[in-house]
């Protein structure tokens, strides 16, 4: 999407917040802001399920993954920085920058799985109810799970869209729109079940739990400076964003 913004093939984006943070940070050269954070659609962090080979005996708690290989889909990626969040929470963090786990880059979701059973890699960690279907069925172990330090998912907006004084029409009709579609999806339980077990092949059991863990934002609009913050910490830590980032510049519209 960040691609896409750059290339002006789309003016918005609905994402998870440590990417267009990391990607606000890092500009090879380029001054140019692509885009914007504008927006606050998910007011919860986001849970990662830590998970290993069903014949890892070895392998039965977080303790055990001191030193061990993490599979991870990209260098950079949600997978990869929460290698550094879950290493700062056992205090095995010693180097800014540097990951105390052996990254092992394998792209998908089903490479991943596929690698902690075969001992490519000793565990990874995806999304807790994406991952909870393979661990219902056996084909992966879970042994553990860590929370984002921040909310998961914000909006983004070309900075094209966003005027000094306030916001193009089209963005403030679009928060709108989305509020209402929250407001409806909320007031629709039974619906929403529905859709999420056929959008994203959740059972319907696992569908009614996962709406139980996320909040979604009453109004979508502005983004707060601590939840910025928070994730600028963690991405400078993984090495990711540069020190001296400019926070604030990267928020196109403050949350009042």
């Amino acid at each position: 999407m960040i691609q896409a913004l750059k290339d002006g093939d789309i003016d918005v984006g609905i994402g998870l917040t440590e990417g267009w943070v990391a990607g606000l940070g890092k500009k090879d050269g380029d001054d140019t802001e692509y885009y914007l954070l504008v927006g606050t659609y998910v007011e919860t962090p986001l849970c990662w399920a830590i998970s290993t080979g069903v014949t890892r005996d070895d392998l039965t708690s977080i303790a055990d993954l001191k030193d061990a290989k993490v599979g991870i889909s990209r260098i950079g990626s949600g997978s990869y920085v929460m290698g550094f969040v879950l290493a700062d929470t056992q205090s095995w963090l010693q180097t800014p920058g540097q990951l105390p786990f052996a990254p092992v880059v394998l792209s998908t979701f089903a490479n991943l799985r596929t690698a902690v059973n075969n001992n490519t890699a000793d565990f990874f960690m995806w999304e807790h109810y994406t991952s909870k279907r393979y661990h219902d069925d056996g084909s992966i172990k879970r042994i553990g799970e860590i929370y984002t330090p921040w909310s998961s998912w914000k909006i983004v907006a070309s900075p094209s869209l966003i005027n000094d004084n306030d916001n193009d029409k089209r963005l403030h009709d679009m928060f709108a729109s989305i509020d209402k579609g929250i407001a409806h999806f909320e007031s629709h339980p039974e619906e929403a079940v529905g859709y999420i077990c056929s959008a994203l092949d959740y059972t319907e059991q696992d569908a009614a739990e996962w709406l139980k863990t996320v909040k979604f934002a009453k109004s979508v609009r502005g983004v707060a400076s601590d939840v910025v913050e928070k994730t600028a910490s963690c991405l400078q830590n993984a090495g990711i964003l540069p020190n001296d980032a400019n926070l604030q510049g990267m928020i196109g519209i403050p949350r009042e």
